[in-house]
């Protein structure tokens, strides 16, 4: 587990349905690289660490538990993640390729912000953007 020397840092939890086992999207769009993996006996996925530009977040596969679930279970989701990078275009265009679907397209906005938001191909939403 990547720690930030002894700083508190945001990790988000995204949840999957259970049986995924290919989570390339994530290398292939966002240059994400596993930092460690806890499969089930099947190979599927129980959780995985994955770390974009040291920025780490997990996927983790649907549990008993009501108030956690993949957006995929109810065509909805209650959070957008915000990925600022240098290239907004060129990361939607990779997102888009390695299997996204765009949501809005990137343009520049007059609060300073270049944006466009994609959903992953578990559901999970991502605003691409950032400070122009």
């Amino acid at each position: 587990m990547i720690i930030k020397d002894n700083k508190t840092f945001f990790a988000p939890e995204l949840f999957i349905n259970n049986g995924v086992k290919n989570i390339s999207f994530y290398e292939k769009a966002f240059g994400a690289t596993e930092q460690m993996r806890f499969s089930n006996d099947d190979g599927s996925i129980h959780v995985v660490e994955l770390s974009i530009g040291g920025s780490i977040f997990h996927l983790h596969e649907k549990t008993a538990k009501r108030y956690f679930f993949p957006p995929e279970e109810h065509n909805a989701t209650t959070v957008c993640i915000g990925l600022f990078v240098a290239d907004v275009d060129e990361v939607m265009t990779r997102a888009i390729r390695a299997g996204a679907t765009e949501i809005t397209p990137a343009q520049d906005y007059e609060y300073g912000y270049r944006q466009g938001t994609i959903k992953d191909p578990f559901g999970h939403y991502w605003q691409i953007q950032k400070k122009l």
